[in-house]
């Protein structure tokens, strides 16, 4: 049975971030940051197993959940480091574990920059990348603009929670998810009204402002202030990185895992076989196996050098 977490929320009234812990704190953390549009319990299969070893901490990122919901101006990268800046130095954690996917990915690489003496080791899954050196078009495709608008089509609300889930089941995104992912989803990533119908948290106003930026950095468009463009700061992390892929994903990911390898001092690479974009919804046993196989091999490495470690 997955354990439930306990919930606590950091940061001012304008500014809180809500978080899930499972295990005690003592442990070495872990810190595991989401993708876009979901929360922080769909990670719940892997922070449950974590949590024999790590004091395991999971966060709504800004926009998503019960964490603050800003105007649509304050969704870039740069923003959602701060957000992990201010949880870390709230929470006093050193020697972090990060894990993140996607757009949650990039918060975590960010954030490492900012703060290069409190992470031990990333592991980042299909992360949102764009190069920094790159000249800009300054304006996105066809097909990325239609994207970002038809998020305001999507239905916000449902007739109820098993409504909702038997709906999500039946979508391809959703079908590989196990039950428990989904259902953590369905439980958190929505309210549920008085009435009982489920509404979504991530209205499709803040989904859409939240995609604008990422289209901008998938096609290598953005041309507006360093808080969308700060990817001159992969090549300062110090940590050691791992950077996965998954087979069935879009090409896209893997042109963006490719950017920040070029980018990250010593970066590795993970594949996972057979499996889509969301690894720990669909296949968390895999993830805890390559999880558990970069920590050793991280441990091994650090053993096995006298220099100096971040570790």
């Amino acid at each position: 049975m997955t354990q439930h977490p306990h919930r606590f929320v950091v940061g001012g009234d304008s500014a809180s971030i809500a978080l899930a812990r499972w295990g005690e704190p003592g442990k070495p953390p872990a810190l595991l940051l989401h993708g876009t549009g979901f929360v922080a319990d769909v990670w719940t299969e892997v922070a449950a197993a974590l949590a024999s070893d790590h004091t395991v901490y999971a966060l709504d990122r800004r926009g998503h959940g019960l964490s603050h919901k800003p105007a649509a101006d304050h969704y870039h990268f740069q923003d959602f480091a701060e957000d992990v800046r201010m949880v870390v130095e709230s929470l006093d954690l050193h020697g972090i574990f990060g894990i993140g996917h996607s757009a949650g990915a990039t918060d975590l690489l960010l954030a490492a920059k900012l703060m290069p003496t409190r992470f031990a080791r990333l592991f980042v899954m299909e992360p949102t990348v764009m190069d920094p050196r790159t000249p800009r078009t300054g304006d996105l495709s066809e097909l990325a603009r239609g994207s970002v608008q038809g998020v305001l089509r999507r239905q916000a609300e449902f007739d109820s929670a098993d409504a909702l889930f038997q709906r999500l089941r039946k979508a391809p995104a959703f079908a590989p998810w196990t039950e428990p992912a989904l259902w953590a989803y369905v439980r958190h990533g929505f309210a549920e009204l008085d009435s009982g119908r489920m509404r979504l948290r991530c209205t499709p106003e803040i989904e859409s402002a939240l995609l604008k930026p990422i289209f901008q950095a998938m096609e290598q468009s953005y041309t507006g202030d360093v808080r969308g463009n700060p990817f001159f700061w992969l090549s300062d992390i110090g940590c050691p990185v791992r950077i996965a892929t998954a087979e069935q994903s879009w090409p896209v990911y893997k042109e963006m895992a490719d950017r920040a390898a070029a980018l990250i001092p010593h970066a590795t690479r993970w594949t996972f076989d057979g499996i889509g974009h969301c690894v720990a919804q669909e296949a968390p046993d895999l993830l805890l196996n390559a999880l558990r196989t970069f920590a050793a091999e991280v441990g091994e490495r650090s053993r096995n050098d006298p220099a100096p470690s971040s570790l």
